[in-house]
């Protein structure tokens, strides 16, 4: 079991697959699914941003290529609009390379994908 931690919107993380892909549900409704759709890169950190600063990285394990896990809300309360930053491995297999933040509706967002050159939610 992965384990994703952040401020005000703490989540559990399980190991997820294309195949649970009809279980998806909504931010506002709690749980929401990361997509690593690379093929040669790994996730290494999630972090949100409400306007009060930077979150904790929310992983404990990476996400491998090809991989997807869900996030699942364990606090009542936070703001929607949050900004989004990802945090890959680095070419020397210990340093993280972070990416542009981009403005995300946590509560709206179903799908959360990492692309090799975009993020993008629905």
């Amino acid at each position: 079991m992965r384990m994703l931690k952040a401020g005000l919107m703490a989540a559990a993380v399980m190991a997820a697959s294309a195949a649970t892909a009809a279980a998806q549900g909504t931010g506002s409704e709690g749980y929401f699914t990361i997509y690593n759709n690379t093929s040669n890169n790994v996730v290494v950190g999630f972090y949100t941003n409400d306007g009060s600063g930077w979150s904790q990285n929310w992983l404990n394990d990476a996400i491998m290529p090809s991989e997807s896990a869900e996030a699942q809300f364990t606090a009542d309360s936070g703001l929607c609009d949050q900004t989004l930053r990802v945090g890959w491995l680095g070419a020397d297999q210990a340093s993280e390379v972070l990416d542009e933040p981009i403005s995300i509706d946590i509560c709206a967002a179903s799908n959360v994908y990492l692309d090799d050159n975009e993020i993008y939610y629905d």
